[in-house]
């Protein structure tokens, strides 16, 4: 932890969670923050003009915990990075915590990440492996590298809504970029910005989240979006001189995009076993 860029001395972990059109699986995902064994909790969630009944959802949460839940709203819809950096405007939180509507945060989740971070004062990020869900059982394992590199920031070194890491990095970083070219890679974008100022970030190799991947997930990612994945990876040439070589398997993987989606979903259930 770089201690001359702390500004928060409390032990608050802060949780930014964006929802949209999540009402059948918000309320499970903020009852695993509230039943945390860490419970100097503070829960962010900004709803994207929802077109179903998730913010009738987490009003109700907010109004029966009043002192753990913060419930924000865009006035038109604005999509991921915006929805967290508003969640941002509001964490008191010495860490800041990710969480997305439709997963599970295992109770332990927290407690072992703030005591990872409290362990390894040169880390400045923690994440750790996901469970993959696909609404009705756990069929397989997202893994992670634990001490991930320049080598890797093409290639997701941390599973976004896993993470924990202190506010003074978003603060060095100015949160999640809102360019075009980050539309659906935000985490991609954050991930060599992340690197290009120094900072250090580490996994832990146990599974203390459940990420959801039923059939309305797997197939989200467009054409357009791989595309911005290309040039986000041009970014990280740019940014941290990387070899160009990097683009060749993206490249190569345009393609997947063009795949029928009960063909995707095929192959990704069998990926995932």
């Amino acid at each position: 932890m770089r201690n001359d860029l702390n500004k928060r001395d409390n032990e608050t972990v802060s949780v930014i969670m964006a929802v949209y059109n999540c009402e059948e699986t918000v309320g499970e995902a903020i009852e695993s923050i509230l039943n945390q064994t860490y419970k100097d909790i503070q829960l962010v969630i900004c709803n994207d003009c929802s077109a179903d009944n998730t913010a009738q959802v987490v009003k109700e949460y907010a109004d029966k915990y009043p002192d753990k839940i913060v419930s924000i709203e865009n006035e038109t819809n604005m999509k991921l990075p915006y929805s967290l950096n508003h969640c941002l405007e509001y964490a008191t939180g010495k860490y800041i915590a990710r969480m997305d509507g439709d997963d599970y945060s295992y109770p332990e989740r927290f407690e072992a990440q703030v005591n990872y971070l409290k362990e390894h004062e040169d880390v400045d990020l923690v994440g750790c492996e996901m469970d993959i869900y696909n609404g009705k059982e756990v069929v397989g394992r997202a893994t992670a590298k634990n001490k991930p590199g320049l080598d890797d920031v093409i290639w997701s070194p941390f599973k976004h809504a896993t993470i924990m890491t202190y506010a003074y990095v978003y603060e060095e970083l100015g949160g999640y970029s809102l360019e075009k070219r980050a539309i659906r890679v935000e985490d991609a974008d954050l991930w060599i910005r992340f690197y290009e100022k120094g900072f250090v970030g580490e996994n832990i190799n146990e599974a203390y989240y459940r990420v959801l991947e039923d059939e309305n997930t797997i197939s989200r990612r467009k054409l357009k979006d791989r595309i911005n994945g290309i040039k986000t990876i041009r970014f990280a040439i740019d940014t941290l001189g990387l070899s160009k070589k990097v683009l060749i398997i993206p490249i190569l993987k345009l393609p997947v995009a063009l795949i029928p989606r009960p063909v995707y979903k095929i192959l990704h259930n069998m990926k995932s076993k």
